[in-house]
């Protein structure tokens, strides 16, 4: 399964890991995302998704989690 969140699209990114003599290294960097079931908070419909969205979406109030 992808690492995508699907509010805000945040994906993983590649970076370098730089030793002490400068060596570059690459290795993938991934969001912080979780499968839940949650409504997107400034709809007037209150549809409930279940779908994978990062841990920045649930902190800002885009999104709202359902119990």
């Amino acid at each position: 399964m992808s690492r995508i969140c699907a509010i805000c699209g945040k994906h993983p990114q590649v970076a370098n890991i730089v030793s002490h003599a400068n060596n570059r290294t690459k290795k993938w960097v991934y969001p912080n995302v979780h499968k839940m079931r949650f409504t997107i908070a400034n709809s007037c419909d209150k549809k409930v998704y279940s779908d994978k969205v990062c841990t920045k979406c649930v902190k800002s109030q885009k999104v709202q989690k359902v119990i």
